[in-house]
């Protein structure tokens, strides 16, 4: 049994890799990418959000999300606007196509829980509940490392 089998860690990698790639897979009759679905998300429950605002909620830089969003932007499902009060803020809003999506991807989210398994709603939940509480565990533990570092 290789030793991998055996770790956490990459239990966790390996589960995150084949989510990404069952979404992939769905999601690409419509040219979008995970991450790119992951922002329609947020705005279709969200409504319009700044940059900021989208990269806190998916824990990326806005270096990492600005071009994302500028693709997502090209393809017409969202659009970009500088705030007037603060230029350094910029929204990011849905186009009727962006929005049109959401019906288009409903079933997206049910198909991936269906190939992993999930069995009902209660499932769903223990299980992000307890990836919520990993992920807080290792983000407090490495915060407090760094600041003692």
């Amino acid at each position: 049994m290789p030793v991998t089998d055996e770790m956490v860690c990459f239990s966790l990698y390996s589960a995150a890799r084949a989510t990404t790639q069952a979404y992939r897979t769905l999601l690409a009759p419509w040219g979008l990418t995970y991450p790119q679905y992951l922002v329609l998300a947020i705005l279709w429950h969200e409504g319009d959000q700044t940059i900021g605002s989208l990269g806190d909620a998916m824990q990326l830089d806005s270096g990492t999300l600005s071009p994302l969003v500028r693709r997502l932007e090209q393809a017409g499902h969202v659009t970009r606007a500088r705030s007037a009060e603060d230029e350094r803020v910029v929204t990011v809003n849905l186009t009727e196509a962006g929005q049109a999506l959401r019906t288009e991807l409903a079933s997206v989210p049910a198909q991936v829980a269906g190939f992993s398994g999930i069995r009902d709603d209660a499932h769903r939940r223990r299980l992000i509940a307890e990836l919520h509480e990993l992920t807080a565990l290792l983000q407090d533990a490495t915060s407090q490392t760094t600041r003692t570092s």
